[in-house]
């Protein structure tokens, strides 16, 4: 038997173009056993206490990983109902939709959720070719390299250009 689904509305819901049109929150089932969780075929996320779950927004053409945001109940409908990637800031505490004020969205191809359905990956295409307010490819522009003997690190720019202008991008601030 199908059960139908039910909405709630959503109270950040209109803050960013495809938002504006998504206004309902998906009733998710609610977490049954380890054996429903983790081989089961309903969606059940675990939210931590704080209402999020972690999102990997991996490049849909190249596999490369671009992101890790957080998403809240909202942010999780509206990305399955709108097809674009919606997060959770938790510096600013609002839903925002990536990226609502540059124009570089984020269009959702597929999404994952892991065995213990805590953790979410999202396979996207860009609309722009970079995903990071700071204008590089990925948020994962730097890795982390020792220098000499002791235990001493450095980040090391793997990107070496900006993909785009913040200021023209953003107006001189960023999102």
């Amino acid at each position: 038997m199908q059960r139908e689904i039910q909405y709630q509305l959503i109270k950040d819901a209109g803050k960013g173009p495809v938002a504006r049109w998504f206004t309902r929150e998906l009733a998710f089932s609610v977490r049954g056993s380890l054996k429903q969780i983790g081989e089961g075929c309903r969606l059940m996320p675990e939210f931590s206490g704080d209402g999020l779950i972690p999102c990997v927004a991996q490049n849909a053409v190249s596999g490369e990983v671009l992101m890790l945001e957080y998403m809240n109940r909202e942010a999780l409908s509206l990305t399955i109902t709108s097809g674009y990637a919606h997060y959770w800031s938790r510096s600013r505490k609002r839903l925002w939709h990536k990226d609502e004020r540059s124009g570089r969205t984020q269009q959702v191809e597929s999404i994952y959720i892991d065995d213990d359905q805590n953790c979410v990956l999202l396979k996207v295409r860009l609309t722009g070719a970079a995903v990071w307010h700071a204008c590089y490819r990925s948020c994962f522009f730097r890795r982390l390299v020792t220098t000499g003997m002791r235990a001493r690190f450095k980040l090391e720019f793997v990107e070496q250009a900006k993909v785009y202008d913040p200021v023209q991008a953003y107006g001189g601030k960023h999102e």
